[in-house]
Formats: C-alpha cells, structure tokens, sequence
C-alpha cells in the first residue's frame, strides 16, 4: 500500500520559519491505486490531544486552524504526490509531533494512511 513520510521538523527560534513536507510513497500501482481526497496535518502537543491544523483537498481548497490563520500555508505537489506546510512567526506553542494524513479510497476502500510525526520544537 502508500505509505506517508514527513520531514523538515526541527528546532527553530521564537518568529522563526520551517517547511514541512509530506511524501507518499509505494509502488507505481499502489501510488495509482490510491485516490486521494484531502491531505490533512496535525499536531500532537506533549500532554495535549492531537489536533487539524490544516487540510487542502482534492480542489484545492484549503482550510486552517484559527491558531495558525495567517502563519501557516499548506500546498501540495499532486504530480510528486506531496504536501507541504510552511510554518511562519513561530511560536512555543506551536512545539508539537506534527503528522501528515491523507484521506482516500486505495481500491476503492477507505484508507487514511498516517505518517510517523516529525517533532517541531520553538524555543530560544
């Protein structure tokens, strides 16, 4: 099947920026075989649940969590098979694993496959 693979977490200062990618990855059937109807990421926050900070759909739409409004920007590379988040005027608060996540049908069954998290710390 797809897998989903992040990168690009790390640690930034205070108003800092990083830029996260997501990439599916499988056999050329398995990538072909897996239709995708939004491509979600979220954060878990030490202590805290998991949470949707961003999603882009099939269309193009995009949508985001009130908190990271205005500082993150999601897209997407439907040719690569990648999203990306670009994460601006960090904060501490947004320290968390953050997680990529796609929602699809892979031979027409649901499948909502999940990456392993890449951790994002803010910090001076």
């Amino acid at each position: 099947q797809v897998q989903l693979v992040e990168s690009g977490g790390g640690l930034v200062q205070p108003g800092g920026s990083l830029r996260l990618s997501c990439a599916a990855s499988g056999s050329i059937s398995s990538i072909n075989a897996f239709s995708i109807n939004a491509m979600n990421w979220y954060r878990q926050a030490p202590g805290k649940e998991r949470e949707l900070v961003a999603t882009v759909t099939r269309g193009g739409s995009t949508n985001y969590a009130d908190s990271v409004k205005g500082r993150f920007t999601i897209s997407r590379d439907i040719a690569k098979n990648m999203v990306f988040l670009q994460m601006n005027s960090l904060n501490p608060e947004d320290t968390a694993v953050y997680y990529c996540n796609a929602e699809g049908t892979y031979l027409r069954i649901p499948y909502n496959p999940w990456g392993q998290g890449t951790q994002v710390t803010v910090a001076s």
